[in-house]
C-alpha cells in the first residue's frame, strides 16, 4: 500500500497535486548529498551503523513528512552516503528540511527501534545558497553531548534523462588480506566544479579474488556526470574489511565520453596507488580494471507520455452485492439519504474528481457487478450502470453518480462478489492497444467480501502484461485481508504457478480518510496521493518493458482542422467499451 512506500527518489510534488495536462515541469531539480563527521559511537564492540532520514515540512504547516532514507553504512562514524535526495527547488518558497541520524541495530524499518544519533534543521535555500552549495551544521538533539556534524551538498540536475548500464572486471589486483586474497569493490565519484568529489555509486563486494567480475549496474547519467560528458569520474578500488576500515588498493579516472565508447583497449584502466608509486621505483600498477560493457537508454517520465498525447482511460466498477445491506436501510453502504452521500457515492466522488483530470474527454464507462437485473432477474457481474450495454459511457463523475443512483432504484442487490468479469472486461480493450497511445485504469469500489479469488488472481496475472492498472477502494467496516493479498506490494500475485509480470493493483481502505460520522472526506490531498501513488510507476513499468517511447509533444498551436484524430484527445478505442462486448 502507498503508506509503506518511501519516496527516497521521487520529487516532493505528488501526482495528486496538479493537473498534468496543464502543468509544466518545475524549473529546477536539485540533488542533495549527505555526509557526516564524528558521529556518536553507540556500539560497544564496533562503530555505529548510521542511516540518515530526511523530512520535509509542508508549507504553512508544522507537520514533518518523511521524504526518504539513505542506505545504512556499517561500522563508521564518518559516512558518505551514496543514496541522494532529489527534490524540486522552489525559489519562491522556504523549503524546511530536517535530517535525523540513527544507528541501525536491526532490520526493523521502525525508527524508534534504533539509537538516535542527532538531528539538524535547515532550509533547502540555505544549502543551495552556501559557498559551493556545501553546507555544514552541527548535529544536536541529545543534551550534553557533541553529536558531530552533517555536511549537505546540493547540485542542480541537468535535463539529461539517460540511464547508463555498465559492467567492470578486475585483473591481478593487489593482495591485501593476510590469509586470503582480497575482497574488492569499486567506488565511483563525480567531480565538482571546485575540485572536490561526490560519491555516486558503490559496487557490491566480490569475496576472496584478485580477478573480480562485478555485476552490471545502472546509474542515471546526471548522477555520474550531471550531463557534462567530459567531467572527471574518479574510481577507487578497495579491499573490504568487516570492521569498516577498508584497505585502499588504488584508483583511476575516466569520463562519461570515454566510457560511452564501450569495450575497447582504451577502457582498460591501470589501478594506481600513489603512495606505493612514490615509494617503489619498479612499481607498475596495483592491477587493472576493464570495462566489459556499456549501454545507455533514455528514462522517460509519466508527464512525457501525457504531454505526448497518451490517453488515460478510466472505468468505474461498483459492488452491488447483498453484503452491502438493503439500500432502503440507513445502515446500508448503499443507503440513499436525502441529506448526505452514502459510502459508495462519497468514495466515487472523492476518487473520481481526482482521476478525471487525466481523462481528457471525461467520458467514463461505469459498470456494476453482483446484482439481479430487470426484467427477468438474471444475475450480472458486468452490467452498464446507465442501462445501455452498447454505450456504458457516463459524462463526468456527476454522470456516473446519476447512473449509480438510477441502478440502485432498478436492480436487486444479490451476489456473489466476483471481480474477475470486470477485470477481464477492461483487459479486453487494453489488449487491443499496445502502441503507448492508451492506458487503462479500472477503479473498483467494493465492501471487500470477495467470492472468486482464484479467478480474480488469474485475471490480474493476465492483465499485468497489458497497459492497465487496477485501483480497489474498500468501503465499510470489513476486514480487507483479501484485498491486501491482491495488492502486490509485499508478495506478487500469482495464479497456477505463474507470477504477475508487474504489480498493477493498488488497494486503499476508504475508512482511513473519512470522519467518524462517515459523511466527509478528511483529506482529499492525502487520499489523492495514496490512491494514485503507484499508477505512474505502474504505467512506466509497462512502457519500459515494451520499449515504447512517448510520442513527441504537439506544438503549442495547432492549425485549424489538425485536431482529434483516432486515439487523440477525446478519441475512443474501438468505438465504445460496451458492457457486454
Amino acid at each position: 500500500m502507498a503508506e509503506n512506500k518511501k519516496g527516497a527518489s521521487s520529487g516532493v510534488t505528488s501526482i495528486g497535486d496538479f493537473d498534468p495536462l496543464q502543468a509544466s515541469a518545475p524549473a529546477t531539480k536539485v540533488e542533495v548529498s549527505v555526509s557526516c563527521r564524528n558521529l556518536l559511537d553507540m556500539d560497544t564492540f564496533s562503530k555505529s551503523d548510521p542511516i540518515c532520514v530526511m523530512y520535509v515540512q509542508a508549507v504553512g504547516s508544522q507537520e514533518w513528512r518523511e521524504f526518504g532514507r539513505t542506505e545504512v553504512i556499517d561500522n563508521t562514524l564518518n559516512p558518505d552516503f551514496v543514496r541522494k535526495f532529489i527534490m524540486d527547488y522552489l525559489f519562491e518558497e522556504r523549503q524546511n528540511l530536517r535530517f535525523d541520524l540513527f544507528d541501525v541495530d536491526s532490520r526493523s524499518s521502525n525508527l524508534s527501534k534504533h539509537d538516535f544519533l542527532g538531528q539538524a534543521f535547515c532550509s533547502l535555500g540555505e544549502v543551495v545558497g552556501s559557498v559551493g552549495s556545501r553546507f555544514e551544521k552541527p548535529l544536536g538533539g541529545i543534551p550534553g553531548k557533541k553529536c558531530g556534524s552533517v555536511i549537505l551538498t546540493a547540485e542542480e540536475l541537468g535535463n539529461c534523462r539517460d540511464i547508463a548500464t555498465m559492467q567492470f572486471c578486475g585483473n591481478k589486483l593487489d593482495k591485501k588480506d593476510f590469509f586470503g586474497k582480497s575482497d574488492p569493490f569499486l567506488v565511483f565519484y563525480r567531480s565538482n566544479e571546485d575540485g572536490s568529489f561526490t560519491i555516486s555509486h558503490k559496487t557490491e563486494v566480490v569475496k576472496n579474488t584478485l580477478n573480480p567480475a562485478w555485476q552490471p549496474f545502472s546509474i542515471p547519467v546526471r548522477t555520474l556526470c550531471n550531463g557534462d560528458f567530459d567531467r572527471t569520474i574518479k574510481v577507487d578500488v578497495y579491499d573490504w574489511d568487516r570492521d569498516g576500515s577498508h584497505d585502499f588498493i588504488g584508483e583511476f579516472t575516466t569520463s562519461y565520453r570515454e566510457l560511452a565508447r564501450g569495450q575497447n583497449q582504451f577502457n582498460i584502466y591501470e589501478v594506481i596507488n600513489p603512495k606505493k608509486k612514490a615509494k617503489k621505483k619498479k612499481y607498475v600498477n596495483s592491477g587493472t580494471v576493464t570495462l566489459l560493457s556499456f549501454k545507455v537508454e533514455s528514462d522517460y517520465t509519466f508527464l512525457d507520455y501525457i504531454k505526448g498525447g497518451t490517453q488515460i482511460n478510466f472505468t468505474v466498477a461498483i459492488d452491488f452485492t447483498a453484503s452491502n445491506g438493503s439500500p432502503s436501510q440507513p445502515t446500508s453502504l448503499h443507503y440513499l439519504s436525502p441529506y448526505q452521500l452514502n459510502a459508495y457515492a462519497l468514495a466515487l466522488k472523492a476518487v473520481g474528481e481526482i482521476v478525471q483530470d487525466y481523462d481528457s474527454d471525461k467520458m467514463f464507462p461505469a459498470l456494476g457487478f453482483g446484482a439481479k437485473l430487470p426484467p427477468d432477474g438474471h444475475v450480472s457481474h458486468e452490467f452498464a450502470l446507465n442501462g445501455n450495454p452498447q454505450n456504458p459511457y457516463c459524462s463526468g463523475i456527476e454522470g456516473v453518480l446519476e447512473a449509480y443512483y438510477q441502478s440502485l432504484r432498478s436492480v436487486q442487490l444479490y451476489g456473489p462478489t466476483n471481480f474477475a468479469p470486470v477485470i477481464t472486461h477492461v483487459a479486453r480493450y487494453a489488449a487491443s492497444v499496445s502502441d503507448g497511445s492508451q492506458y487503462f485504469v479500472l477503479l473498483i469500489i467494493t465492501d471487500g467480501v470477495i467470492s472468486d479469488m482464484a479467478q480474480t488472481k488469474e485475471a490480474i496475472v493476465h492483465a499485468a502484461s497489458l497497459p492497465m492498472s487496477i485501483i480497489i477502494v474498500g468501503v465499510g467496516p470489513a476486514e480487507f485481508d483479501a484485498m491486501e493479498e491482491l495488492d502486490g506490494d509485499q508478495v506478487r500475485v500469482s495464479s497456477r504457478g505463474q507470477e504477475a509480470e508487474r504489480d498493477i493493483v493498488q488497494f486503499v481502505p476508504f475508512r482511513d480518510y473519512v470522519d467518524r460520522g462517515g459523511s466527509q472526506v478528511l483529506s482529499m490531498e492525502r487520499l489523492a496521493r495514496d490512491v494514485l501513488a503507484e499508477v505512474p510507476e505502474q504505467f512506466l513499468s509497462f512502457m519500459r518493458s515494451r520499449r515504447v517511447p512517448p510520442r513527441p509533444a504537439p506544438p503549442p498551436y495547432t492549425a485549424a482542422g489538425g485536431q482529434g484524430g483516432p486515439g487523440g484527445p477525446g478519441g475512443q478505442v474501438d468505438g465504445s467499451l460496451g458492457a457486454n462486448a
